[in-house]
């Protein structure tokens, strides 16, 4: 089974970029859900204020600048990850957001876990 993680931050806790020894650890854990096959992909993005959304409402499409105020938290990145059961990829959420909590004091992220659904390809091969 497949899963994406959605890290999703408070940016009102962040106070400035991560530090250092968050970047160590999550490069450790990173290797090694890599090599054990858990972990598929990963990454992180930059603030809402670097960014913008394309929002679809009343029938129309328009662009709003970043930051977003609308929301209090935004997805900071993504993990995808192969695991045998949903138990198994909320245990490497918890593993994820334990760093967090050992090595940036005072922030305030989840991990949101969604079983991605496995159905043929748009070209019709497996997926």
């Amino acid at each position: 089974m497949r899963f994406l993680s959605l890290i999703k931050v408070d940016e009102s806790t962040m106070s400035g970029p991560p530090p250092p020894e968050l970047f160590v650890a999550m490069d450790e854990l990173i290797a090694e859900q890599t090599k054990s096959g858990v972990l598929l992909d990963t990454g992180g993005l930059l603030p809402t204020a670097a960014g913008a959304e394309v929002r679809l409402a009343g029938g129309e499409i328009t662009v709003v600048d970043g930051p977003f105020a609308e929301g209090r938290e935004v997805v900071g990145g993504w993990a995808f990850m192969q695991a045998r059961s949903k138990a198994e990829a909320i245990e490497q959420a918890r593993r994820f957001l334990q760093l967090h909590l050992d090595h940036w004091p005072g922030i305030e992220c989840a991990c949101e876990v969604r079983q991605v659904e496995d159905g043929p390809a748009p070209d019709g091969a497996p997926a």
